[in-house]
């Protein structure tokens, strides 16, 4: 009855509304029809399908995937404790637990992967479902060790991938694909917000070198195109380092990355050092509290936590820039696809190879989104 009521009110008050309901009913059917008949009956998948391997981890000796799946097992872990620590809802409902159950079983049986593949992802599945079953069962006794077993994890992904001590080394002309954009965008997304939030500090410091260093660095980043600075990470910095020194190419694409996305990180969280009321930064000074303290304590906190929404849509940016290192020849995600479609089998086959990237990109952006909107949620209750 709400509903019936809901869209006599706001569709069909009146006969221009019933009228323009309708038509766009019609319109969003005929849309919704053709790409379904276009996706069911005329897209050709098995450029998917064949070529499954490459999108997710490029070239990678198929000998070391096991690697990977480590890689994979680790971070899903970490990343489901997080989640459940932080999530006071109890999330393993019969309703949910049939729902995912449903989904992973579909997955499994419509991927098109070997069954050594299957059985990975398997157990992947158990973790994920132990990691938020601990994240909420010991919440307190885990989070105060999240941020360290967090740093300590990187060294041990970074050694998986590219090997060395005692592992088969990987050059990084291998990382490509899905494998290369999640490194260089999670690389990036840490380095370059600490440096941010410094360079945010440095513009409102009274200091003067300090403040106009921040402003110069800031407003210079700001007026030149990511892909300028990605060209120049590339061909400029060597040139200011020891004739002895030479950076990879991936290193180079990441400074290039940081270099751009801090700049913007500080004006994000400049907006939110300017929301903090001064009365509250005189009443941490009448307490006896140091400048530095003052920042941790007081200012940071509530800076931090009133632009959560702009550092996550600063992070999802960074996250689809990473597809302008094909143009600087590191094969991500969209340098892979481009790869694949110069495949004499698969020539023209843009609609099929585009729009599974683009749901790539979807899901991770989307996944972002749900977690800072988780976060909020529990800072703010």
């Amino acid at each position: 009855m709400i509903k019936l009521t809901w869209l006599r009110k706001n569709l069909f008050n009146n006969w221009y509304n019933s009228l323009l309901t309708v038509v766009c009913f019609i319109f969003l059917f005929w849309l919704v029809q053709g790409f379904a008949s276009w996706l069911i009956t005329k897209a050709q998948w098995q450029v998917i399908q064949v070529n499954l391997h490459l999108f997710l981890v490029g070239r990678f000796p198929q000998s070391l995937y096991w690697r990977i799946w480590v890689v994979l097992g680790i971070s899903t872990t970490l990343t489901t404790i997080t989640g459940g620590a932080f999530t006071k809802k109890a999330i393993f409902t019969k309703r949910n637990s049939l729902i995912t159950a449903i989904i992973i079983g579909i997955l499994l049986f419509i991927l098109p992967i070997p069954l050594t593949s299957r059985l990975w992802l398997l157990l992947i599945t158990g973790l994920i479902v132990a990691g938020l079953i601990i994240g909420q069962k010991f919440t307190k006794i885990i989070t105060p060790w999240l941020s360290l077993t967090w740093l300590l994890s990187c060294p041990l992904i970074i050694w998986l991938i590219g090997g060395g001590l005692g592992l088969q080394p990987v050059s990084t002309n291998l990382w490509n694909g899905l494998l290369l954009t999640l490194l260089m965008a999670i690389i990036s997304i840490v380095l370059s917000f600490p440096i941010g939030v410094l360079l945010a500090l440095g513009r409102t410091s009274n200091l003067p070198v300090v403040r106009w260093f921040s402003i110069l660095y800031i407003e210079i980043v700001r007026g030149l195109p990511l892909i300028g600075i990605l060209f120049l990470a590339q061909v400029m910095l060597p040139l200011f380092l020891p004739p002895d020194l030479r950076l990879d190419r991936l290193l180079r694409g990441i400074v290039g990355l940081i270099l751009f996305s801090a700049a913007y990180m500080a004006e994000n969280v400049r907006g939110g050092l300017q929301a903090i009321p001064r009365g509250q930064i005189e009443a941490g000074k009448a307490l006896g509290l140091n400048t530095p303290l003052l920042l941790i304590l007081i200012i940071l906190p509530q800076a931090l936590r009133a632009v959560i929404p702009a550092i996550v849509g600063q992070f999802i940016g960074l996250f689809k820039d990473t597809s302008l290192l094909s143009l600087v020849g590191l094969v991500e995600l969209t340098g892979m696809a481009r790869s694949i479609l110069a495949q004499p089998q698969f020539l023209g086959r843009y609609a099929e190879v585009y729009l599974f990237i683009g749901l790539i990109y979807w899901v991770f952006c989307y996944s972002m989104s749900l977690a800072a909107k988780n976060l909020e949620k529990q800072l703010t209750s």
